[in-house]
């Protein structure tokens, strides 16, 4: 078979990792393949930076077009990531007949069906496992692994600058700023943080997730997002002592054909895997009506491993040139999206209050959550000197969301409330 052609739109810190391995494992990819797999040309903003990988300069361009009109490119990889160029790129490529592997989570939360549909029309692959947790092959998972099953949830740690910030204010009782700014200097946190602690980076994530697992076309607009930023000091000791590590997770649940889907600080319970998941990495849990449950753990991002995940979809690509099946894998959304109301949304949650230390208040709270039909798990008073006010703690049994909104707003009311501190979602 003759050599694949692939051009690479950018050259940045998974782009050169991508370089790397098929440079580097020619002799593993022709094996898998059944053909070379070389690098025809490469998209840069400045041909003349110095770089320490085995690029001929001839290979270089500072041209779009050299890539996505290139006759002989067969494969096009995009690592470039933003919305646009990337989008106008992708779809020009595939209107030429090429494929298409990218690790861009924006474009194909905001845009996958529109480029699904092109790559369908055309016959062409388009492959994205990097967009979602690095080297975790999580999408492959559902799409394959998940064909004979039915999946009913997808739970997760997907953003790794927000997992790496509480795990640190968690094992060290550090403050949020003190944790983001450290987070910063190490690069693992950008200097504008907004997408990732605000949960919008892992909601994009989730966007493409419960698009897969429930075959339906969920929208970003379909995630409730909160993000970590709110999060205190106090939250997380409070969440250690009742056994509980608070964690910002993607949650996608389905129920009787509706979804809902989102992103969230949960107190999870200290034996559950997904608390135990620390720094950077990321794990995803999922829940088959047949399997039961599955967790995938490991790396979410990265030069490397990242690039680990694109290169696995190349092979995949150039497995289907050889069979003649590109085009073919059939993955496009096919049921009716139906979004669970609040009435339908349930859970267990945790509350920290701040109310009035006199009597009678106690009884007071426990009546609001009664009049709602909210049943209590635990509730439990506890004495901090440097607060005048009473901390009541409380855990729920499963409630509708509906149900605790109610409650919160006439908490809200209440002259004996002083503040209700925290609420969370709490997973066992």
């Amino acid at each position: 078979m003759k050599p694949i052609k692939v051009g690479l739109l950018g050259l940045g810190t998974v782009g050169t990792g991508v370089v790397r391995i098929i440079e580097g494992h020619q002799q593993d990819l022709v094996s898998q393949t059944g053909a070379e797999i070389e690098i025809a040309k490469v998209l840069v903003q400045d041909k003349s930076k110095a770089r320490n990988i085995a690029l001929t300069a001839q290979k270089l361009t500072d041209s779009p077009e050299d890539v996505i009109s290139n006759p002989d490119i067969d494969i096009v990889v995009e690592v470039m990531g933003g919305v646009e160029p990337a989008k106008q790129y992708i779809l020009e490529a595939l209107d030429r007949g090429k494929h298409v592997v990218t690790a861009n989570k924006d474009l194909m939360a905001l845009h996958g069906r529109e480029i699904l549909s092109r790559a369908a029309e055309k016959g062409c692959d388009v492959f994205y496992e990097a967009s979602v947790a690095g080297g975790i092959p999580i999408i492959r998972t559902l799409v394959e692994g998940f064909s004979s099953d039915r999946i009913t949830k997808i739970m997760g740690i997907i953003n790794g600058t927000t997992n790496y910030i509480l795990s640190k204010m968690s094992q060290e009782g550090a403050a949020y700023a003190d944790v983001l700014k450290e987070a910063q200097q190490l690069g693992y946190a950008e200097s504008d943080p907004t997408s990732d602690v605000e949960g919008f980076d892992a909601a994009r994530k989730m966007t493409i997730l419960g698009t897969l697992g429930f075959h339906a076309n969920v929208a970003l607009s379909d995630v409730k997002v909160r993000g970590i930023s709110q999060v205190s000091k106090a939250d997380i000791a409070y969440g250690k002592q009742l056994g509980y590590e608070v964690k910002l997770l993607g949650i996608a649940e389905r129920n009787d054909e509706a979804i809902s889907i989102s992103v969230q600080p949960t107190m999870v319970k200290k034996s559950h895997p997904l608390a135990s998941v620390n720094g950077v990495y990321n794990a995803v849990y999922v829940y088959g009506e047949a399997v039961g449950e599955t967790m995938f753990y490991g790396p979410g991002a990265g030069e490397m491993p990242t690039a680990t995940s694109i290169v696995a979809d190349l092979v995949a690509v150039v497995r289907n040139l050889t069979l003649g099946i590109n085009g073919q894998r059939g993955i496009a959304p096919y049921r009716e999206k139906k979004l669970k109301t609040d009435d339908q949304i349930r859970a267990k949650h945790f509350i920290l209050l701040h109310v009035q230390d006199k009597a009678g208040v106690l009884a007071q709270i426990t009546q609001v959550f009664a009049e709602h039909e909210v049943s209590l798990e635990s509730l439990l008073q506890h004495p901090n000197d440097a607060n005048p006010s009473a901390e009541i703690i409380i855990i729920t049994h499963d409630a509708n969301q509906a149900s605790m909104n109610k409650v919160l707003q006439q908490f809200e009311a209440m002259d004996v409330v002083q503040a209700i501190k925290s609420v969370y979602r709490v997973e066992v």
